[in-house]
């Protein structure tokens, strides 16, 4: 889903056998591997990973979808936060991990869903085209002067997927300067003919 031309990577299409693959890899040099980290986007074949994993090894999670249950764990285990998304939640994300990291799972929870729907948005499909609403957060939090993007990747979502953007960070708190974000946000919809 990130990059369609890696399909097959792990010698195959089928799922259950690419995951042998990986482990066996992993089992024959364990000395040499700290951790993996997968972005199945689907929460039950990665815990299914994670429990297969040799004693030491670490689950590093990309699931921009389920990152806040995966991250929490289970009585048999948790992954290790290795996220794109988290690039846009900085804030969000340190603090619900500082919750979490003192005990507090409800704490955590209560920070990090939210941000769920916002990151669910961003990585939805085309899953390749995240880039840019993360780019786009950038822009509107003052993080660059510009929205434009190497190969004109800034228009790989639309207008209206933008917007959505916009109004899913706005709901989870993680526009840095609103006044700023809205600023810019009505300057970009004038740009492409929204608004009056």
């Amino acid at each position: 889903m990130f990059d369609p031309q890696l399909a097959g990577y792990w010698g195959g299409k089928d799922h259950g056998k690419a995951m042998d693959v990986a482990l066996a890899v992993i089992e024959t040099n364990r000395a040499k591997v700290d951790g993996i980290k997968i972005s199945l986007l689907d929460r039950h074949k990665e815990v299914a990973m994670r429990r297969r994993l040799p004693g030491g090894v670490r689950m590093y999670t990309g699931d921009d979808f389920n990152y806040a249950e995966l991250i929490e764990g289970d009585g048999q285990g948790h992954s290790d936060a290795l996220l794109g998304i988290f690039d846009a939640i900085a804030p969000a994300a340190s603090a619900a991990l500082t919750r979490l990291a003192a005990g507090d799972a409800k704490g955590f929870r209560d920070i990090l869903a939210p941000t769920v729907p916002l990151a669910r948005h961003i990585f939805a499909a085309p899953t390749r085209f995240y880039k840019t609403g993360l780019v786009f957060l950038a822009w509107l939090n003052g993080h660059q002067e510009h929205f434009v993007m190497v190969g004109g990747q800034q228009s790989a979502r639309s207008v209206l997927d933008l917007a959505e953007t916009f109004r899913l960070a706005d709901a989870a708190g993680l526009l840095r300067d609103p006044e700023l974000a809205a600023s810019r946000m009505r300057h970009f919809l004038a740009v492409n003919g929204v608004g009056g």
